[in-house]
């Protein structure tokens, strides 16, 4: 199947409102987009907090499909570790920041907005134009480099971290690394990426299927096509730098729902087969070997109950970059919950 780009574009009109600088008591940021995939989405700019947002420049391309329609964003293994909410990258031209004073001031004549062009292009002129720091916006550097800016990551703009990236578009030559530790970087990108990853559902295949008795084990598996590498390139159009993040399916962990259970292996967790499959179809005359992948319920879940069987699924995930370099990220996991009925076998004294 072919790759699957998302291309993010910018408007005239979000790129006013992403040259809105900080004014003192509300510092300003940007980051919204409008993804192309099939279709296009009004972009989404706005508030958060203290924060406005438009658009972030980076793109991203799936790489590989599924054959599930369902697909699912990972959970990172690691409690303490999450995809970025924000950084900086080359956002504005010089000229683009002189363009958007010039909007600013023309929108006075405008019902209910009368005074307020002039206090926000006084507020550019004062960064951008009078040297505080900038000088007539730096015009005569225009080529020589960017105006960066700060950007939030479309699928966290509600974290509270999302407000982290603060300060104003500033200026940074070509060819340089800016100094700000949220400035984005190759591994900034895969970890973007990675949040981009499209993983395929979990809803496993058991036999027998739903209901089920007590001390009778329960096969489990996974179709082998549905479980295959996936990966997401996240690059910065004009710079050359792009990453890619890769997932791998590696194991399957079942956790029955109660105490009262066994599963096979004890450990609950499946290994992935050599095919990509993950456990062993249910064939007939087995109904009483112990399966590679599955679960023995003890007691029966009552009348009018069943257990909550959730499957997870955990992806090893590494990335690579135009850079060369790379190396692991956190473990990603993905799952489902299914109902099982467990009910006593009836037996017939004669």
């Amino acid at each position: 199947m072919p790759a699957v780009k998302r291309v993010v574009k910018t408007t005239a009109l979000s790129t006013a409102v992403g040259l809105l600088i900080t004014l003192q008591a509300a510092p300003l940021a940007w980051a919204d987009r409008t993804t192309t995939s099939g279709k296009s989405k009004d972009a989404e700019g706005g508030r958060n907090g203290k924060t406005m947002y438009v658009q972030t420049k980076v793109q991203t391309t799936v790489n590989g499909s599924s054959s599930s329609p369902k697909t699912g964003k990972l959970s990172s293994a690691d409690s303490n570790w999450t995809p970025p909410a924000c950084w900086y990258e080359p956002a504005f031209s010089p000229k683009q920041i002189e363009e958007t004073v010039k909007l600013w001031r023309s929108i006075d004549g405008l019902p209910f907005l009368g005074g307020v062009g002039d206090f926000v292009g006084d507020a550019l002129d004062n960064r951008y134009k009078d040297g505080h720091p900038y000088k007539d916006y730096n015009l005569d550097k225009q080529g020589e480099g960017m105006f960066w800016a700060a950007a939030v990551n479309p699928n966290r703009k509600d974290d509270p971290e999302a407000s982290a990236c603060d300060k104003p578009p500033f200026w940074v030559d070509n060819g340089d690394t800016p100094e700000e530790p949220l400035a984005v970087t190759p591994r900034v990108l895969a970890e973007y990426a990675y949040d981009e990853l499209p993983v395929p559902d979990t809803e496993i295949t058991m036999a027998p299927a739903g209901t089920t008795k007590v001390n009778l084990p329960t096969w489990v598996w996974l179709d082998k096509a549905k479980f295959k590498k996936i990966s997401v390139t996240a690059s910065l159009p004009g710079t050359g730098l792009s990453a890619t993040t890769t997932a791998e399916p590696v194991s399957l962990h079942i956790d029955p729902g109660t105490s009262d259970a066994r599963t096979h292996p004890a450990s609950g967790d499946c290994e992935i087969n050599g095919d990509d499959s993950i456990g062993e179809p249910y064939a007939q005359g087995k109904a009483n070997d112990t399966p590679p992948c599955g679960v023995t319920y003890l007691r029966a879940s009552g009348s009018d109950g069943s257990y909550p069987l959730q499957a997870t699924v955990t992806w090893k995930i590494t990335w690579t970059s135009t850079t060369g370099e790379g190396g692991g990220l956190p473990e990603g996991t993905f799952g489902a919950t299914q109902d099982v009925t467990v009910q006593e076998i009836q037996s017939v004294n004669r």
